[in-house]
């Protein structure tokens, strides 16, 4: 174990080779936390990795590809020998299942003519590995004195602002997939925190809002470093911060 590790903060983000999660990864690294930027192409996380460092972060990229079990392992393997704890896992990595998109074109989410095979793949990256990836990483964060899990959900997948015939979701078709799938990571990210309180470990889901990335064919109105703020805020709360909760750059977002 690096002698380095036993008194630096260790945070790993998936899916951070670009929009969110590589914002989220400046902001920590910024703050003086050793970065792993996961990515499922190696050439990509490399590249993110040095463009951090060379504002001067402490930056690592590493190949993780949250479907597959095997990329899993070993990171958490690489980690365990390289730093011997992790301090921050924020769970970013999602996939729409219409692709590059923007949401009021992705009619192929519409619950009564989608494919049930798009609807199996978003969860698989959205719900199951999330699973998958926490677990692996646990006896990591255990070793943390302030461990940290960052579940990166969406308005969208607040029930009470989808069912809401005046609120904000109106314009947009409805969606089987990826906004059941992201209520679907708000309910496991309670569940993870009621089961984790106990052992100190903070729990809670962010909402960056409607920010421009790949995941909407940047249609959004907010940078990515304006969305990876909350996720920075719920990586370094105190203590006595909140778990089990579901939050946005503003506040509490309903369930």
């Amino acid at each position: 174990m690096n002698e380095h590790s036993t008194h630096q903060k260790v945070a790993l983000i998936t899916g951070a080779n670009k929009g969110i999660g590589r914002a989220a990864a400046e902001q920590l690294a910024a703050l003086g936390m050793t970065v792993l930027i996961g990515a499922r192409d190696p050439r990509r996380g490399e590249e993110a990795a040095a463009a951090v460092r060379a504002t001067g972060g402490d930056a690592h990229a590493l190949t993780l590809d949250v479907t597959d079990p095997a990329t899993i392992a070993q990171a958490a393997s690489w980690i365990g020998e390289r730093f011997g704890h992790l301090d921050v896992l924020i769970n970013n990595a999602g996939i729409t299942g219409s692709g590059q998109v923007s949401p009021q074109d992705a009619v192929d989410q519409i619950p009564s003519t989608v494919d049930l095979d798009m609807v199996r793949a978003v969860f698989e990256t959205n719900v199951f590995g999330v699973i998958a990836l926490t677990n692996a990483m646990l006896p990591l964060l255990r070793r943390s004195p302030a461990p940290r899990i960052v579940n990166v959900s969406s308005g969208g997948g607040s029930l009470a602002i989808a069912a809401d015939p005046d609120g904000p979701l109106t314009a947009l078709p409805t969606s089987a997939a990826y906004t059941p799938s992201k209520t679907a990571l708000n309910s496991l990210t309670v569940q993870y925190a009621n089961e984790l309180r106990k052992d100190g470990i903070l729990v809670n889901a962010a909402a960056p809002g409607y920010v421009a990335t790949d995941i909407n064919n940047h249609s959004g109105f907010l940078t990515p470093a304006q969305g990876a703020t909350v996720l920075v805020r719920l990586a370094t709360l105190d203590a006595d911060g909140p778990t089990a909760g579901f939050f946005s750059a503003e506040g509490p977002v309903p369930w």
